[in-house]
């Protein structure tokens, strides 16, 4: 089985979202930052309203996230679930650093990164609650913590609510 490894930095944090939701299963996970790289939180969503994180290109900044070694098989399920196929997102290798001492970390990851972006959009309570929970259950620096927790939010639709369900289904492998 091949294995590749891939930086979350998103609701994928939560094992809850990644492994249950998605379904994938992880063989190891290292915090790591991403430098050149910056989190922002105004792309805009496939189905419902407000926005998710998207990472950018910025030299002078950093990411912080997760590296989680999975099969090539269940990358591809990741990069299926997150609408790579169409366009709502694109795959970037990263440069990465763990953070703290890890042997056999590793040097690089893919990740998912779009040029779709929306300012006047926030993400929901209820998805930065995702992140948050992800943050704190992978022992992210309390920095990041403190960055997740100032994003602004809104809150959910009934609309969006209604469709989790079925992007729940759809999500989860087979």
């Amino acid at each position: 089985m091949s294995l590749v490894w891939y930086f979350a930095y998103g609701s994928n944090l939560q094992s809850a979202t990644l492994r249950g939701r998605r379904g994938v299963e992880v063989r190891r996970a290292v915090p790591v930052r991403a430098p050149g790289w910056r989190l922002v939180f105004d792309k805009p969503r496939v189905f419902g309203d407000g926005s998710v994180a998207n990472i950018v290109p910025d030299d002078q900044s950093h990411v912080v996230g997760v590296a989680f070694e999975i099969s090539t098989d269940d990358h591809a399920h990741v990069e299926l679930t997150e609408g790579v196929a169409i366009g709502h997102y694109a795959r970037v290798e990263l440069t990465i650093e763990p953070i703290g001492v890890t042997d056999g970390a590793p040097r690089s990851a893919l990740s998912l990164s779009s040029d779709a972006r929306d300012a006047a959009l926030r993400p929901s309570t209820r998805y930065m609650g995702l992140i948050i929970d992800g943050a704190l259950e992978q022992g992210l620096p309390d920095g990041h913590l403190e960055f997740l927790r100032s994003v602004p939010t809104c809150e959910e639709s009934a609309a969006a609510a209604a469709l989790r369900p079925m992007i729940d289904a759809l999500m989860k492998r087979r």
